[in-house]
């Protein structure tokens, strides 16, 4: 008996994806629970499994095809035996040789790696990129082996399209799904919002004194080192009570107040910036919260995140410091109406009681929806958070 493959509800306000990689072809065997097709969505990769036992009977969706929920993937015969014997290793690795993220198994078969030798960093001994990548920096003897008919690449080829003359190439490469929502909501947010962007900048002595005073004890009784993250998550927070309309949401011609603080904190990935959230952060402590921002953004950058890590957020926290940036303007991530832009901590000379010292500044930026926010508030809000980093003593008591 035939049993159909299909596209699973992908989760909130998803409503396609793209084929991302057939795991299984026409003809080979596959357990019950074993995954067989991977999926791109605009958030996270997922890989669609076969409820049954048998052989991969059809796939009538290619990879690259933009499928939507409950679309036929392919069919599995149950209980068959396989019509021809699995491609040798030299086609490309599996997800069923070995636990690993999408982003590893991907690299893998761009490198042609056998995922079941290589040794797992990530959590649970899961296969990460680096790995990966570690592993193809590894030069390993290869054996003679009889020639095999080519496998399609999961990934269409680069082509080079020369212009005009030769030594001016071009490369045309299809955007993922993920870089094309990013696009699209950033478009939409621009256009939906009337957003608008404040500055400040805050002393960071405080806090570098507090860490510097405190990192080996609190290290050693957490488990974690003291970020500054943190720090900015509980001002964000305590700013938040202070003025509730920045945790709001506008809907139709009303106003959705929010009494708990998600977080969203952006994590920059290949593909871009992807925003796991970190719920009831005003109810978890400083290594509480340095404990789930370290796995959050691991999670990311391994491609392991799930749609419930990355759905809702009152509010988003972004650091472009990180990269070097001393000021920018960060977009809303919609619905939310207010994001706040951490950035480079330089050494600047600024005038405290009337005189000129040198002291640790970092500019501030909260982007912010004008329609239900008006500037005053905006301004109060962004002084609160300024406030409570110079004196982080303060972030205890909004606790």
């Amino acid at each position: 008996m035939s049993y159909e493959i299909k596209v699973p509800t992908l989760g909130e306000s998803i409503i396609e994806a793209t084929v991302a990689r057939w795991l299984k072809r026409t003809g080979e065997t596959v357990a019950a629970g074993e995954a067989v097709v991977e999926l791109e969505t605009d958030k996270v990769n997922l890989e669609v499994a076969s409820n049954e036992a048998g052989v991969i009977e059809t796939i009538v969706r290619a990879e690259g095809e933009i499928v939507a929920v409950g679309d036929v993937l392919g069919s599995v015969l149950a209980g068959a035996a396989p019509a021809k014997p699995p491609p040798p290793a030299e086609a490309g690795p599996t997800a069923s040789a070995v636990s690993a993220t999408p982003v590893a198994q991907r690299v893998a078969a761009e490198h042609a790696v056998d995922l079941s030798g290589v040794s797992g960093s990530g959590a649970g001994g899961r296969v990460t990129k680096d790995d990966v990548l570690k592993a193809v920096s590894v030069p390993t003897p290869v054996a003679p082996v009889a020639p095999v008919a080519p496998v399609a690449p999961a990934v269409p080829p680069r082509i080079l399209h020369p212009v005009t003359a030769p030594g001016r190439p071009e490369e045309r490469q299809r955007l993922s799904r993920r870089r094309l929502t990013i696009a699209r909501r950033l478009v939409e947010a621009q256009q939906t919002a009337a957003m608008l962007t404040t500055f400040n900048e805050v002393d960071m002595s405080a806090v570098i004194d507090l860490r510097k005073r405190h990192k080996e004890n609190f290290k050693a009784r957490n488990g974690v080192n003291l970020g500054f993250m943190s720090f900015f998550t509980r001002a964000v927070v305590g700013a938040l009570k202070a003025y509730p309309m920045v945790n709001a949401e506008i809907q139709g011609d009303e106003v959705l107040l929010k009494g708990y603080y998600d977080i969203g904190i952006a994590v920059g990935v290949d593909e871009g910036l992807v925003v796991p959230v970190l719920r009831d952060a005003d109810r978890k402590s400083f290594a509480a919260l340095e404990r789930e921002i370290g796995a959050l953004a691991a999670k990311a950058r391994e491609g392991s995140l799930g749609l419930a890590e990355l759905q809702g957020g009152t509010f988003t926290i972004t650091n472009g410091g990180v990269y070097g940036s001393l000021m920018s303007t960060p977009i809303l991530n919609v619905p939310q109406v207010g994001i706040l832009g951490m950035h480079k901590i330089e050494e600047r000379p600024v005038v405290i009681g009337g005189q000129i010292v040198i002291r640790p500044m970092m500019y501030l930026a909260l982007s912010y929806d004008h329609r239900l926010i008006d500037g005053g508030t905006s301004v109060r809000f962004l002084v609160r958070v300024k406030e409570l980093i110079e004196d982080p003593e303060a972030l205890l008591l909004e606790g």
